[in-house]
């Protein structure tokens, strides 16, 4: 195993180590913070705050680095608009969200703490993200080659 997949592994074993202490790998915790006329929890709250701490933290040491200590270079996003897909693809996001108290982190975490609804959850997720693919990939199919250029460029 190369050093840059170790340091992958570290985080993401650190990553879910804090969503499984902090409780949001918990889906009714997570539930009880989106329900804002109920019961509201705001320990997300609180968790999502705390990220950003080391957040800026790690963007300010980023602004002097020339590239990653374990990568050629940086690998930023460059979109800058919104557009339909992105909402489309927020919103449906924000509904599975709010209907099964998961996202893409918890859900992998919670596949040690919780097997079988997270594995159910992970495989109706990586369903979806298959038929994604696989939809853009007809779209390009289909699409005339003009709105393919204007799109690319």
């Amino acid at each position: 195993m190369n050093r840059q997949t170790l340091i992958a592994l570290a985080a993401g074993i650190l990553f879910g180590a804090g969503l499984a202490i902090s409780g949001m790998a918990d889906p009714a915790r997570v539930r009880a913070f989106l329900d804002i006329t109920g019961a509201w929890d705001p320990t997300l709250a609180f968790v999502m705050g705390g990220a950003l701490i080391p957040m800026v933290l790690a963007w300010r040491i980023r602004l002097k680095l020339q590239r990653p200590l374990v990568a050629p270079a940086f690998d930023l996003p460059t979109a800058a608009k919104l557009d339909a897909k992105l909402l489309a693809g927020s919103t449906i996001f924000g509904i599975g969200w709010g209907i099964a108290g998961l996202c893409p982190g918890p859900a992998i975490a919670d596949l040690a703490l919780q097997p079988w609804p997270a594995a159910m959850f992970v495989f109706a997720m990586l369903t979806g993200m298959l038929v994604c693919r696989m939809q853009s990939r007809f779209m390009t199919r289909l699409a005339p080659p003009s709105i393919i250029q204007r799109k690319t460029t």
